[in-house]
Parts: C-alpha cells; sequence; structure tokens
C-alpha cells in the first residue's frame, strides 16, 4: 500500500516525502528499514524515530523544527492510533483455505464465502458462520452458534450451544464462551446445592476481542452480553446475567460475579474482584487489585470524570492516599518511647 493510501483512508498531513511509496509494514526504530512505518509521541522517541532506518515516521504536529531528507513524515494528533489503524490496514491476512479434511462439519452447518475451518475443529448441528470467518485447529463450535463476518476463532477454544458472535470479533486460544453460570440454590435442610437453571444466552457484539483463556458464562435464564468494542484480556471471568458496555477494557485476572454491569467506556484494571448485582458506571477506572462489594455501585456521580477508584471497598484514589498517610503517621507515632518519667501502661 502507498503512503497517500494510507493518508487517504486514515487522514492525515503528509508534511514531507513521497505519498507515491510504497510501505510494507509497521515495525520498531531497531528493526524498520526504508520501507516500513514507525511512530513517535514523544520528544525523545522523535529523535530516535528521525536518526533511524524507517522510510515513513508518523508524528504529532510541531514534534520537530526541521525533517532529515529523504524521510517521508506524516503529522498527526494522535500519532499512536494513527500508527495502530495503518497497522490493521498494511497486515497481510491469512489465506482462506477451506475445511481441512480431519475437520468435523455437520452436514447442515452454513458456511458462507471464504470460510476456513482448520484440522480438528468441530462444528456442531445449526451452526451458521459468516463470509471470511476462520475457525482454527481444535476449536469446538457448538450446537446452533452464530458467528458473524470476519471472525477469528483460535486454537483449542470452546464456543457451547447457542452463543452469537457478532462481526470481527477474535476469541483467543483456550476462551471458554457460553459455559454454565455458577448459581446454585441451597437446601437449608440437608445443605445441598441444587444448580439453578442456567439455560440463557450470550451475545458478543462487533470488534470484541476476548484474551485466552478467559471465560464468560451464559444468562441463567436470560443474557450475557458484551457490548461493541469491548477488549477482554487474558485470564477473565464474566459471571452468568452480566452486560459490559461499549469500549470497555477488562485487564488480566479480573474477576465479574453475576448479574453485575459495566457502563461504557470503563476500565477494569488487573486483579479487580466484582462481587454480584454491582453496577459499575460509564468511564469509571476500577485500580489493580479493587475489590467491590455485592450489590455496589461505583460512579463518577460528584467526582470528575476519569476519576481512578481503588481499595476495598473501593473509593477514590486521592482518598485512599490520605488514608494510607493518616494510618501511617498514627503507626509512627505509636511506635516513640513514652516521654522520660512517665510510666508505662
Amino acid at each position: 500500500m502507498t503512503l497517500g493510501e494510507l493518508i487517504e483512508k486514515l487522514g492525515g498531513k503528509l508534511a514531507q516525502g513521497d505519498p507515491e511509496w510504497n510501505i510494507d509494514g509497521v515495525s520498531s526504530n531497531e528493526h524498520a528499514t526504508l520501507f516500513d512505518l514507525v511512530f513517535a509521541d514523544t520528544p525523545a522517541a522523535t529523535t530516535a524515530a528521525l536518526a533511524g532506518n524507517a522510510g515513513v515516521i508518523v508524528l504529532q504536529p510541531g514534534g520537530a523544527s526541521t525533517y532529515p531528507h529523504g524521510k517521508s513524515i506524516v503529522e498527526t494528533d494522535q500519532s499512536r492510533l494513527w500508527f495502530a489503524r495503518a497497522a490493521r490496514l498494511l497486515a497481510k491476512p491469512p489465506i482462506a483455505s477451506g475445511i481441512h479434511h480431519a475437520a468435523v462439519v455437520a452436514p447442515d452447518a452454513i458456511l458462507a464465502a471464504g470460510v476456513t475451518i482448520a484440522a480438528c475443529a468441530v462444528v456442531e448441528p445449526g451452526v451458521h458462520i459468516g463470509e471470511g470467518t476462520r475457525i482454527e485447529a481444535g476449536a469446538y463450535i457448538g450446537h446452533g452458534v452464530r458467528i458473524g463476518e470476519h471472525c477469528r476463532i483460535f486454537p483449542r477454544a470452546v464456543l457451547y450451544s447457542g452463543v452469537t458472535l457478532a462481526n470481527r470479533v477474535l476469541v483467543h486460544a483456550g476462551a471458554v464462551l457460553g459455559g454454565d453460570g455458577f448459581g446454585y440454590v441451597r437446601d437449608s435442610a440437608t445443605g445441598a446445592y441444587t444448580q439453578f437453571p442456567q439455560q440463557g444466552t450470550l451475545a458478543i457484539e462487533d470488534d470484541v476481542e476476548i484474551g485466552a483463556n478467559s471465560t464468560i458464562d451464559r444468562g441463567a435464564l436470560k443474557e450475557t452480553r458484551i457490548r461493541r468494542g469491548t477488549k477482554i484480556d487474558n485470564l477473565v471471568h464474566v459471571g452468568h446475567n452480566c452486560d459490559i458496555g461499549e469500549d470497555v477494557i477488562l485487564v488480566a485476572l479480573t474477576g465479574i460475579s453475576g448479574s453485575s454491569s459495566v457502563g461504557n467506556g470503563a476500565v477494569i484494571a488487573g486483579q479487580v474482584g466484582l462481587g454480584d448485582h454491582v453496577q459499575i458506571g460509564p468511564g469509571v477506572i476500577l485500580g489493580g487489585q479493587t475489590g467491590v462489594f455485592s450489590g455496589s455501585k461505583v460512579t463518577n456521580d460528584g467526582h470528575k470524570p476519569g476519576t481512578v477508584f481503588f481499595g476495598t471497598p473501593a473509593r477514590p484514589l486521592k482518598q485512599v492516599l490520605r488514608e494510607q498517610a493518616t494510618l501511617a503517621r498514627l503507626a509512627k507515632r505509636a511506635r516513640k518511647p513514652p516521654p522520660s518519667g512517665c510510666d508505662s501502661v
């Protein structure tokens, strides 16, 4: 793809260089060639990029007063984002290879044009798979699953029956979607547990990415839903009946209990634990290892947008830091010896 074609698709200003310059891909400063694209978003990174071998550099406006001869320079307000979007356009998609002879595909499964089913994958009856989707080796697609266009299901991922994926969804290796939720009813007389019905559905909307070995349970009697653009890291668990909003970030080792909701644009950092029936408001940021008690609500109401909440129970980070400073002063005071001449208690 030429530099001019990239700018036409992504915007930005060609501050210097040839719009007909061909770009092979993106790279780091250390490994770039004349036909690679790199980016810089700090003064130090700009200096390094301009001194490197890359033929095309994406910078923020005013990143440098002059540009070296022979470099093509694109200026844009969000150079990192421009670079990431360019990387997707420049990536060479895997070639569709049809159905491998070692795959097991039900006769009534409906496969659109350009679908790939790799070796040892299993596609059960009633499955619909959209155009350009890839099911990689050893994946299991359960009865009645519907998968949209240009999705990719990586090796050994499992989609239980009735799961629905929209378009451009990525499900990484070992993820399990649509398993039973952890819902039981206890007999008060005997203490024995009986499973509450887990017969709902799981719906994954457009452009969601689900990391390796993450698990998302189906609804009990209704649905679990992951909304458009949400990105889920590795080793995340989302319980039954949860509603995860648009463009949410869930970082590794986070656990979300059943019937909880997370608002659009929220960021849930690593090892966060949410109890059941929790409500996280739009744009809330929960710092690592934060705990939210069952039935609690965490919102930006009364706080500046983007306020970071931390600790257990979750509260604004500034408040947590004040509390810790107070405890430190009390502990220091407790360690001081009593004044001379005073009897010890």
